[in-house]
């Protein structure tokens, strides 16, 4: 799809979920054992024969610049269009979303494609943009709109925007934000369809009016005054924007129905950087069951419907269960973790034992080494 460019815009909401972004976006947070939240929405994008990506992001993107490199593995790394990075986490703290894209406007410019799927990166996801992008252009719409209809809004999506959808003619009435109430809620997957001239417009306007809110909610500030298509969006989709969202989103990657949705869809594969490491080492009297294990572990003890990062070893006696645990960590002899998310480059000491549950999963923060 040569007429189509692609923006990420990550001034996502963190509040709820800084324990796992303390040092990173949420768009470079691990999940699945092997990927980061980013990998989802940009392999959509790759997969829709998208071939020009500009990233924007506000926060401290080490990590999410290390991760996506050149965009090799997402055939990003090229000589015209390509993948592009744009860090403004050292700039003053007062600049929105909009500013940041206003002072990079020359990579819009000169983009010769004519249209923009403007994003966010913490929708997890496997989705058809091209078909998305036909549904725009057929509609003949000023933008379109992606939205999922869900019916656990009064606990998942926290604080997404909703939308006020009219049930016989598809016309979008208005959009607020979801706080709970209710279980069914037609969700925004912030996935919006425009042509370059409408985002330029929309950028300028709100870098004039000093704006504070998202850039996001001018858009949606124009519902009346433009015309809005609405794109349905039947597939599995979460939001890692909490903690318990994040960590409901790797227990459903369990799932055969979600793992193959997401994972196992041949026209649409999710790309990730690529880590040529040894596999991983079961020692005999291990048990592992309904998990999934990333290279280069090393399993003594009992690991049970839990997600394991690269180099993680699981010493014997050891029982890791309902959990989820980043790279570089050791588990001690005996140790007993429930419902426990283990940030990177942590020990976890012998005998101990650590339980949250599946709606207050408990966090140890990331350790921070030199070596």
């Amino acid at each position: 799809m040569k007429d189509y460019m692609a923006i990420f815009n990550l001034a996502e909401n963190e509040n709820d979920i800084r324990s796992l972004t303390t040092n990173r976006p949420i768009a470079s947070v691990p999940i699945g054992s092997r990927y980061r939240v980013i990998d989802f929405m940009l392999s959509n994008m790759v997969n829709a024969g998208i071939g020009n990506v500009g990233i924007f992001t506000e926060s401290n993107s080490r990590s999410l610049s290390d991760h996506l490199g050149t965009g090799k593995p997402w055939d990003l790394n090229r000589k015209i269009d390509g993948l592009f990075l744009f860090n403004h986490g050292l700039c003053n703290l007062m600049y929105t979303d909009s500013k940041v894209i206003k002072n990079n406007m020359e990579y819009i410019y000169r983009s010769k494609s004519s249209q923009v799927v403007l994003c966010s990166s913490y929708m997890i996801c496997n989705m058809d943009i091209g078909k998305v992008c036909e549904s725009h252009e057929k509609s003949g719409a000023d933008i379109t709109v992606v939205y999922k209809h869900i019916t656990t809004a009064d606990s998942g999506f926290s604080n997404c925007f909703t939308l006020n959808i009219d049930k016989s003619t598809g016309d979008l009435l208005g959009a607020g934000k979801n706080i709970g109430i209710g279980r069914e809620a037609d969700v925004c997957m912030e996935i919006f369809l425009m042509s370059k001239e409408k985002l330029t417009e929309f950028i300028y306007r709100s870098t004039s009016l000093n704006s504070l809110g998202s850039f996001y909610n001018l858009i949606f500030d124009q519902i009346g005054n433009l015309r809005f298509n609405t794109y349905r969006f039947d597939g599995y989709v979460s939001c890692i924007n909490t903690v318990s969202s994040y960590f409901k989103a790797n227990m459903d990657m369990l799932g055969r129905g979600v793992s193959d949705e997401l994972f196992r869809t041949p026209e649409r594969p999710i790309f990730t950087k690529i880590k040529d490491e040894p596999p991983t080492l079961y020692v005999r009297g291990s048990s592992v069951g309904n998990s999934l294990i990333a290279d280069g572990c090393q399993i003594e003890g009992t690991v049970r419907d839990s997600l394991l990062g690269r180099y993680v070893d699981v010493e014997e006696g050891a029982v890791v269960e309902n959990s989820i645990i980043l790279q570089n960590v050791r588990v001690h002899k005996n140790a007993k973790l429930s419902h426990v998310i283990i940030d990177k480059n942590v020990d976890i000491d012998e005998n101990t034992e650590l339980k949250g549950n599946e709606y207050f999963p408990l966090v140890i923060e990331k350790r921070n080494i030199l070596r």
